[in-house]
């Protein structure tokens, strides 16, 4: 005779446990209440216990006071919830969702009573997000009915849930509790056994590879979290997000992380265990990578590593006047940004008609702005009056600054900065735009190494804040005071870092990528589930793959190589599908195929 679970119609999910009322576990017990299940909270500790009902009290007082909930739904809320510190009380649960701390001898002992005391047919769901579902599973005496069912933090607010399969999961018991994360309103994603599952595999690999590149003194802590805010739009830098999440959590998961894939981006970095030994786990302790208010405080403080003011560095030269060089859409939107800010602009190119061509984009983009009521017709004429097009470089003759802005080809940029060398005056600081090309190179083409510097912007340079400064050895301190002072005028936040490969942002965000393409090479998740997970469950703006296909994957896999090719480590190769995809001719939006498909415009 079948057991209910084989049964796909099996019934709903009523009576749920959660075992371990900590900030995870409080959290998923109201979301279930919210959602109408009865539920049962168990924790060792009784001050645990009584800490998560008043949590749950002071949440729902403040759903009420936005007009989320009645008085009396939060009655019916909180009534539909009891805790205890006695595992039996879960006898009867349909479902038990397991959240305790991330340690096998602790989830064992777990399983091994629950399997005492439930029955034959209830569900038991793993909260881990770095311990091996499977090996839970295999020593439980109902491996069939154990599952994974990731949430994540604050679980009320975020829409993901990983659920997890180990080779020994029943079909229906995962059908069971994906229609229940579909009736608590989350958007589940369904994937196999491995640490980290999707969004986590992605997360703590950008987030280790960015305590690296810390730990190396590549960059300050603001200025490498500023620069992925700002540069990729997402919610946290990644040295505060660790400090949220927890400087050990991180350590531990990376640890999960490295003893199954060998990669040494998974390879904790030290400085994790630095912190993590001296109790500086984040806001959680009130110091990790950053210093807090208080232990739990979400309020920085400055500390010995905070930046001085502006006020308290080196002058840079006077920029009256800028030239920019180049035609395309980012020399156009780069002069745009300069000439706004009411800079003279010499925009130069090849030719007389490209450089025209290129001041009538720079005019469409500003009637554009007109159109939105973000600037006035007189103002834009103003900004457009500024900007002089020329077709030859002999125009920078005068500039100040001179920003180049031209094919991502080391050889094209050399032979531009020999000539810049020629034509521009004594002082003028020269500055490349490059995104994966080295600094130096450009400028030991020059008889003034000195002056050269490089300048990252982001595309579209009008719109997004960042700009990468980037110093060679060879960089004058006055120009790099220059370039800092001139960000500061067109409204740009600037971060500064050293001349290697990537700079901050491609250097963190392309690893990422590339294993997001390795994930879907090795059929361990969907294109859609694992752009679905790094949305919902990492709150970046764009998925992976949605982001690979704007960028284009033929520039994608050259900054891939440019990686490979400087730091030599085996997890940057690019992965075999980006080559193959590239060689097949689909690049993205921009050839009407990439990872997806698009309508042709």
């Amino acid at each position: 005779m079948a057991t209910p679970l084989s049964d796909p119609s099996l019934s709903p999910l009523k009576t749920v446990a959660v075992v371990g009322l900590g900030t995870m576990g409080t959290g998923i017990a109201e979301v279930l209440a919210r959602a109408g299940r009865e539920v049962v909270g168990i924790d060792i500790s009784e001050a645990q216990a009584a800490k998560a009902v008043a949590t749950l009290e002071t949440a729902t007082a403040r759903a009420v006071e936005r007009g989320r909930l009645t008085e009396q739904e939060r009655a019916d809320v909180l009534a539909r919830i009891r805790t205890s510190t006695d595992l039996r009380t879960a006898a009867d649960a349909d479902l038990v969702i397991e959240v305790a701390p991330e340690s096998y001898e602790i989830k064992h002992q777990i399983f091994r009573e629950l399997d005492g005391i439930v029955r034959p047919e209830t569900i038991l769901a793993t909260g881990t997000n770095a311990l091996s579902v499977t090996r839970l599973a295999a020593d439980s005496a109902r491996p069939e009915r154990v599952l994974g069912l990731h949430f994540f933090n604050p679980a009320p607010a975020m829409k993901l849930v990983e659920v997890v399969s180990s080779v020994l999961t029943a079909p229906a018991a995962v059908t069971a509790v994906t229609n229940l994360a579909l009736d608590l309103g989350k958007e589940p994603v369904a994937v196999g056994d491995r640490p980290g599952f999707v969004a986590d595999g992605l997360l703590f690999g950008y987030l280790n590879q960015a305590a690296a590149m810390y730990e190396a003194k590549y960059a300050s802590r603001e200025d490498i979290d500023a620069a992925m805010r700002l540069g990729c739009g997402l919610p946290m830098g990644p040295l505060a997000l660790l400090d949220l999440i927890g400087v050990d959590t991180a350590r531990t998961v990376l640890e999960a992380m490295y003893a199954e894939s060998h990669d040494r981006l998974h390879a904790p970095a030290p400085i994790l265990k630095q912190l993590s030994e001296a109790g500086l786990t984040g806001r959680k302790s009130g110091r990790g990578f950053y210093t807090y208010e208080a232990p739990g405080s979400a309020a920085v403080v400055r500390d010995a590593l905070t930046p001085l003011e502006s006020s308290e560095k080196a002058a840079g030269r006077e920029v009256r006047s800028v030239g920019v060089a180049g035609s395309g859409t980012m020399a156009s939107g780069i002069a745009e940004v300069f000439a706004k800010a009411g800079y003279e602009v010499v925009l130069a190119a090849r030719s007389e008609e490209k450089a025209q061509t290129a001041k009538a984009r720079i005019g469409k983009s500003l009637s554009r702005s007109v159109d939105k009521g973000r600037m006035t017709a007189e103002a834009a004429a103003q900004t457009l009056d500024r900007i002089t097009a020329a077709g030859s470089y002999e125009a920078f003759a005068d500039v100040d600054l001179a920003v180049e802005a031209v094919a991502e080809d080391l050889e094209i940029k050399q032979q531009l900065f020999q000539t810049l060398d020629k034509v521009c005056k004594p002082g003028a600081v020269l500055a490349t735009t490059t995104s994966s090309l080295p600094v130096v190179a450009c400028a030991r083409a020059t008889s003034r190494p000195q002056d050269v510097i490089g300048m990252h912007f982001f595309n579209p340079a009008p719109a997004m804040k960042l700009v990468e400064v980037v110093r060679t050895v060879l960089t004058a301190e006055a120009v790099h005071a220059t370039v800092r002072e001139v960000c500061g005028r067109i409204k740009k936040h600037a971060v500064d870092c050293g001349d290697r490969a990537g700079f901050i942002v491609n250097a963190l965000l392309f690893p990422y990528l590339n294993n997001a393409i390795k994930m879907v090479q090795e059929h361990y998740a969907s294109l859609d589930d694992i752009d679905a997970a790094m949305k919902l469950g990492g709150g970046y703006p764009m998925g992976p793959f949605e982001l690979l296909d704007v960028v284009g994957l033929d520039v994608s896999l050259a900054i891939e190589k440019v990686l490979h090719r400087e730091f030599r480590d085996p997890g940057l190769a690019p992965a075999p599908l980006l080559e193959h995809l590239v060689a097949a001719g689909c690049l993205g939006r921009k050839t009407g195929r990439g990872f997806r498909e698009y309508a042709r415009r």
